[in-house]
């Protein structure tokens, strides 16, 4: 069955959609803007935008009762690829051992001036 999964914790969504679905064992993450879901506003710098953004992800991955270990597969869409290092060095510091697998795209533009926005599917291993 497909569960709606939402916390007060990441930005509410800006369109008709969800923060996240769970299915089957799968966790199914929107891509996440870097909106401090407190302020309703972006940080400045590519850096302080990829931190945001994965915190956005982390309160959605541990509101399904996930953690980024779990993470199988991330996509990265940047407005400029010219911060890709940038963006790479953050990201690193959330995924320590064990990286997903990751696409990152430069693209045209992204939602409300973003610089990064991050997409997540994660996966609980049954044991």
């Amino acid at each position: 069955m497909k569960k709606i999964i939402s916390t007060e914790n990441a930005p509410k969504a800006i369109g008709p959609y969800s923060q996240a679905v769970y299915i089957n064992g799968q966790l199914y993450i929107s891509g996440q803007l870097p909106i401090d879901p407190e302020t309703g506003k972006m940080p400045e710098g590519i850096k302080a935008q990829t931190e945001q953004s994965l915190k956005n992800v982390q309160a959605i991955l541990e509101e399904a009762k996930f953690t980024f270990d779990d993470v199988v597969k991330t996509t990265v869409l940047l407005k400029d690829i010219k911060n890709f290092a940038d963006m790479n060095e953050v990201y690193a510091k959330f995924y320590t051992s064990k990286p997903p697998a990751r696409a990152a795209y430069e693209v045209a533009n992204l939602p409300l001036g973003a610089m990064v926005e991050i997409e997540t599917i994660a996966v609980r291993i049954c044991k």
